[in-house]
């Protein structure tokens, strides 16, 4: 199953697309006569902005500490050991790219501790390692699709950034999304998983 990237057309697309809705936006409140609304929206919400920041560093900062500390000791070797099998399912392409499958295996364990953006240049690196062994480069590989499908549904154990938020926001239980987001996030991959493997044997089949 093959997609192509988001190209510089799609980039310079979005670019054109945000300025007009913008514009649009204080068009509409100056002939409504809600501007003041506008102006105290912007400078409520460059507040929240910078205070869930805050919020959010320390959180970010607690569980890379934790993952660097995890990464000095056995624990992510016997995760990836645990993962192993379930990657070579998974990204069948990979059986003898270790670097990719350790790579993957770190940013699946991130994920799964709920480290979220602190994930994202463990996927990246992952991509990036992928992308050398990919012989159309402007395209995505099975492999590459599914490993965009697996991060998409982020299964997680501790959502540790939903947490944030919450707790941010003064909720009186910050912690009571756990087990509708291990429900919601195992749905999401098992469902994930399941439809990009059939496209992909799809896909083959029509290339035979």
């Amino acid at each position: 199953m093959n997609k192509h990237f988001l190209g510089n057309g799609g980039k310079k697309l979005l670019n054109r697309i945000w300025p007009i809705f913008i514009i649009i936006s204080f068009i509409y409140a100056l002939i409504t006569g809600n501007i003041d609304k506008v102006n105290n929206s912007i400078f409520e919400s460059t507040a929240s902005a910078v205070e869930l920041s805050i919020t959010f560093l320390g959180t970010i900062c607690l569980w890379n500490g934790i993952m660097k500390i995890a990464q000095s000791t056995t624990l992510v070797d016997k995760l990836s050991q645990a993962l192993r099998k379930p990657l070579n399912f998974l990204f069948p392409e990979l059986k003898h790219n270790e670097q990719a499958k350790q790579e993957i295996s770190l940013n699946i364990i991130a994920n799964i501790l709920g480290l979220g953006n602190a994930a994202t240049p463990l996927g990246l690196k992952a991509m990036k390692t992928m992308q050398k062994e990919n012989q159309k480069k402007d395209t995505v590989t099975n492999s590459m699709a599914m490993f965009i499908v697996l991060n998409t549904a982020s299964l997680q154990l501790i959502p540790t950034t939903v947490i944030a938020i919450r707790a941010s926001l003064n909720s009186q239980n910050p912690t009571g999304v756990i087990l509708p987001v291990w429900g919601a996030t195992i749905l999401a991959a098992i469902a994930g998983v399941t439809a990009t493997k059939i496209l992909i044997q799809l896909d083959k089949s029509k290339r035979r």
